[in-house]
């Protein structure tokens, strides 16, 4: 088997957590009986795809026990038995509500390794973290193995965190839908502020029970049909013609399937470049941040300008397709993703299709601050349940 193998082979080898949790609670399956099917594909297929840093056997089990021992005792875990990963060594402490769900946390996800200042890879333990599509290719990240696993199929859910695009650029490279939260929304351990807690899945439905869980309730949806404006590049960016044509594509089947509406914005949206920004918020401490204050509230003002008339805004999840592991010279594969760090909005990518190198590309929905329910319920609309 090749590490491209496993992208067919997982579309098949895994339900969603839904179906996992359904079926648990059934008594079809246990959470045990679900937990070791996962753990033997991971050590079927992770040595070549190299998506965990580690893989915690025995604890999966002993904890695969406890949930079935839950359920048999009438709790209602709306995860029950679902295997997941977590990560980086640490991605455990944010799993907490997961876990209570009933998750079964199987091991840590990898994420970049040392020596290097690009984080669109990972260095697993069996080596660097490849892209299910094409083994040559990054799978991005830092999430990459979160992404990686979720795209083969060893997990359907893994949790990422995105400071800069972290969790919707290896969604959009391997596949996968990837969820950022409002900033400050959810727990997160990062100073600067830019980071937020998400998650990477096969399917949107999964995306929604992840939300549920981790947000305590959902919204109630709106009848009303959300208007949504095209950007192909935020006003400053250069992407490439193919994530455009693809993002475009994906954008108007869903305008066709009436889940929203495109709108031309009276002005065209143009940001700042949010590059000097986000480098100098994330630089030492002591560091003058007056110009990166200035750059955020210029695209504040303007995004408040655009989320006043419209609903979402569209555009390509990354200006060019997955890399090589030699890393990605000289663009910034943040630079439709990372302005939407400094604002605080939630942000989504779904799959828009392939490209010609065989590797996916994603549409990036953005929304109001708070607004993830609709970010989700469009994903649905995308991505019908399998």
């Amino acid at each position: 088997m090749t590490a491209e193998d496993t992208a067919h082979e997982g579309s098949t080898s895994i339900d969603t957590a839904e179906e996992i949790a359904a079926a648990v609670h059934a008594h079809e399956r246990t959470a045990v009986d679900v937990v070791t099917a996962a753990l033997e594909r991971i050590g079927r297929v992770d040595p070549l795809l190299c998506a965990f840093v580690e893989v915690w056997g025995e604890d999966a089990v002993r904890w695969a026990l406890e949930v079935d021992a839950r359920v048999a005792g009438g709790e209602r875990l709306p995860l029950a038995g679902v295997p997941i990963g977590v990560k980086g060594r640490y991605g455990l402490r944010a799993a907490g509500p997961l876990v209570d769900a009933g998750c079964v946390p199987v091991g840590a996800t990898a994420v970049p390794g040392p020596g290097t200042a690009w984080k669109t890879w990972g260095l697993g333990r069996h080596g660097r973290t490849v892209n299910p599509w094409r083994a040559d290719r990054t799978p991005g990240g830092s999430s990459a193995g979160s992404a990686a696993a979720v795209a083969a199929g060893l997990v359907p859910l893994a949790t990422g965190s995105d400071g800069a695009g972290s969790v919707r650029i290896p969604a959009a490279w391997c596949g996968v839908v990837g969820l950022k939260s409002t900033n400050g929304r959810l727990p997160s351990g990062d100073r600067t502020g830019l980071a937020a807690p998400g998650v990477l899945a096969r399917c949107a439905s999964d995306v929604a029970v992840y939300w549920r869980v981790m947000a305590g309730e959902a919204r109630a949806g709106s009848t009303a049909v959300p208007t949504a404006v095209w950007s192909p590049d935020l006003g400053f960016a250069a992407p490439d013609p193919e994530p455009v044509a693809l993002a475009h594509a994906a954008a108007h089947r869903l305008a066709d399937s009436g889940a929203l509406r495109l709108v031309r914005p009276d002005t065209p949206l143009r940001l700042d470049d949010p590059a000097p920004a986000w480098l100098a918020l994330r630089s030492s401490p002591g560091t003058d941040h007056n110009a990166a204050q200035r750059i955020r509230a210029v695209n504040d003002r303007r995004l408040a300008d655009l989320f006043h008339g419209a609903d979402l805004l569209l555009t390509p999840t990354t200006p060019n397709p997955p890399h090589g592991h030699d890393g990605p010279g000289e663009r910034y594969s943040t630079s439709l993703t990372w302005a939407f760090n400094l604002s605080g909005h939630p942000a989504i990518s779904i799959p828009a299709g392939i490209g010609a190198d065989g590797c996916p590309l994603g549409l990036q929905i953005v929304a109001a601050h708070g607004r993830e329910d609709l970010l989700i319920s469009l994903a649905q609309a995308h991505m019908p349940p399998p």
